[in-house]
């Protein structure tokens, strides 16, 4: 039995699918930040089927639309935490997709490196 799961509660979606849904981020990174969840509740995103896969990339795809729109964000993050280690806070697998914007970090080089700060600059070397 599963305790309850606040997104497993969701009822108002901004996009869906069969598999899967999209909603904006309660507590966003930057102006149209949204999660991609898997309708069934799966707490990894190792554990998803295929098609739950496919259907989170094809609302990826269509919520990038969405906001290429509404936001004309710069570029774009994705990220999913697995596990606790990697700072998962709640136990059901969902995608970020968070727009990025000019000037909305002094330095963005490095990108998700950043979930270990010292480790988000680096300097290639071998023509990178």
């Amino acid at each position: 039995m599963i305790d309850k799961c606040i997104f497993c509660e969701i009822k108002e979606k901004v996009l869906e699918n069969d598999l899967a849904f999209a909603i904006y981020d309660k507590y966003p990174v930057n102006p149209g930040h949204m999660l991609i969840i898997p309708k069934r509740h799966v707490a990894d995103y190792f554990d998803t089927t295929i098609q739950e896969r496919q259907a989170i990339d094809k609302l990826v795809m269509d919520c990038k639309n969405l906001l290429d729109e509404k936001y004309k964000p710069d570029a774009y993050n994705i990220g999913i935490n697995c596990g606790e280690d990697a700072g998962q806070t709640i136990f059901h697998v969902h995608v970020h997709l968070i727009p990025r914007y000019k000037g909305d970090l002094d330095n963005p080089t490095g990108g998700v490196r950043g979930v270990i700060p010292e480790k988000r600059i680096y300097y290639c070397v071998l023509g990178c």
